[in-house]
């Protein structure tokens, strides 16, 4: 390992970013860039992000929006914010430790666990801003995501 992390979760780190900030550029729900990505773009990613982390990740957040067509839509979380605003980083930090304790747990790839919980319910209450939930600890917000709901 060198750095802080393993590598394969710099990537994931990085990949999740790139979603963010699809996201809040194309005002859509995060499971909904997921999909229009696609597992192939999702795996193609991953396996090019140590090279890609060269470039700012708005740059390769715009590739992939006119690459793979992604439309505007209206679920702007940024503007509905009430508080301060999350950072892109910030929210892809939240995401990486949840897919990887997901991949760990159900002994899959990061692809398929980051497929997983984008198009899950805890997508959508992560890109809550005015929630407390992506600022939940991991604990619980793996123990959430495995009882398909916020816990008590």
């Amino acid at each position: 390992m060198t750095g802080r992390e393993p590598p394969r979760e710099n990537d994931l780190f990085f990949v999740c970013s790139v979603i963010e900030v699809i996201g809040r550029t194309t005002k859509n729900r995060r499971g909904a860039v997921v999909q229009k990505l696609g597992a192939a773009e999702i795996e193609r990613l991953l396996d090019l992000a140590d090279v890609l982390h060269c470039e700012p990740v708005e740059k390769a957040a715009a590739e992939r929006i006119a690459q793979c067509g992604i439309p505007v839509g209206d679920f702007d979380n940024v503007a509905a914010c009430m508080y301060n605003v999350p950072t892109h980083f910030d929210i892809a930090k939240v995401y990486k430790r949840l897919i990887v304790a997901v991949a760990d747990a159900q002994h899959i790839s990061l692809a398929d666990a980051l497929m997983q919980v984008y198009t899950s319910w805890i997508s959508d209450s992560i890109s809550d801003y005015n929630s407390s939930m992506y600022f939940e600890n991991p604990g619980y917000l793996y123990a959430s995501y495995r009882a398909g709901e916020p816990l008590e």
